[in-house]
């Protein structure tokens, strides 16, 4: 097993510099960039998503640079849309700024080699690091993504055994019908009715309708903190959780099922072992290989995806949010921040899940399989 991990570890490194290697490349290839938006905020035609929402967050080059360009009005070419009229000189200290004076795989491995040591740099139009930007919004994606990711495998689980045990009964039967719908209404759209309904809308205000915490937080005992912090996450794990149950617990069953029916089992159960000594004494093992494999897909998924609409519906600021808005405003190195630790955090998890394989089932040795 230590070689296996060994040869995944050093895997990484290549698989790392692929995925960036395209990401960069797709972002050359991409209309538009950051240069264009900042002419188009001068000349007045930005109608970017964020714009149209509520204005961009701390974009600092607005001010300065409507100011520097207006007084420069010469022909700077076709090489930036919109960019007819602009002083040349203007347009050369935009690209310094921003390292478009350099070639892209010069830009590439600077960045490749900057990554290495965990510096992303500035964000082009907020006057802050990367780092800090995603510290500022890790609570949040944190919250969402533990908090859904405990609740579906707590919950998932034992309803999938419950429904393998009683498999075709009437528990099986209405639980399956109840998920099925459950996966059916669009989180985005059950989070609008949950606000409607529970937060103030038009019915009841039992629950907030914005932010994760209150005004007042600071303020609060150490007690009511935590109960205030739960009063927040309710509504939007509720919509976020409404589909994430079924692929879980159906996924539960059918792989506890797959188990019931073999031959071991019989022979369990002939030697006069019990329902729950059998179950979870024999079965439970086997049967779990199938959700280990799925836990990193389910980890990422939760932890980073899906939350966008959840997070602007209850106005809630996490990485989400913060990953859409730069890649609107052509952020680059928010975008390719974000890209880097996304990808190092799901090959580590899927590295992590071939180790809790090993320690489920002692029979399996990835040693022995190439990588």
């Amino acid at each position: 097993m230590a070689a296996y991990l060994i040869k995944r570890l050093l895997l990484i490194i290549p698989t790392m510099f692929g995925i960036m290697l395209i990401s960069f490349a797709i972002i050359q290839f991409a209309p538009g960039g950051p240069i264009e938006r900042i002419i188009a905020q001068i000349s007045g035609t930005d109608v970017s998503a964020t714009a149209r929402i509520g204005g961009t967050q701390g974009d600092g080059m607005s001010g300065s640079s409507a100011t520097q360009s207006a007084q420069g009005l010469g022909d700077s070419g076709a090489k930036y849309r919109g960019a007819q009229g602009l002083d040349p000189e203007f347009i050369k200290s935009l690209e310094k700024q921003f390292g478009f004076d350099k070639p892209a795989h010069e830009r590439f491995f600077l960045m490749m080699k900057n990554y290495l040591m965990f510096d992303f740099g500035k964000s082009y139009f907020r006057d802050v690091s990367v780092l800090q930007l995603i510290k500022e919004k890790l609570p949040v994606s944190i919250s969402l993504g533990v908090w859904m990711m405990l609740i579906t495998y707590l919950v998932s689980i034992p309803l999938g055994i419950r429904k393998a045990v009683h498999d075709g009964e009437k528990f099986d039967t209405w639980t399956s019908g109840v998920l099925v719908i459950g996966y059916a209404i669009p989180g985005f759209l059950f989070a609008v009715l949950l606000l409607v309904v529970f937060a103030g809308g038009s019915f009841f205000q039992w629950f907030p309708s914005r932010g994760l915490t209150s005004d007042t937080w600071n303020q609060l005992s150490l007690l009511a903190k935590i109960g205030d912090y739960f009063w927040h996450l309710t509504l939007p794990l509720i919509a976020m959780s409404l589909g994430a149950f079924t692929t879980m617990t159906f996924l539960t069953r059918n792989s506890f099922l797959d188990e019931i029916r073999k031959q071991y089992v019989l022979t369990a159960q002939a030697k006069g072992l019990g329902e729950n000594q059998v179950l979870y004494g024999h079965v439970f093992r086997n049967a779990m290989l199938l959700i280990i494999a799925g836990f990193p897909g389910a980890f990422i998924h939760a932890f980073f995806s899906g939350a966008l609409l959840i997070e602007t519906i209850f106005s809630l600021d996490g990485l989400g949010l913060l990953s859409f808005e730069s890649v609107i405003n052509r952020d680059y190195p928010v975008v390719f921040a974000n890209i880097y630790i996304f990808a190092l955090l799901g090959l580590a998890v899927n590295l992590l899940s071939d180790f809790i394989y090993t320690l489920v089932d002692p029979r399996i040795d990835f040693e022995t399989r190439e990588v």
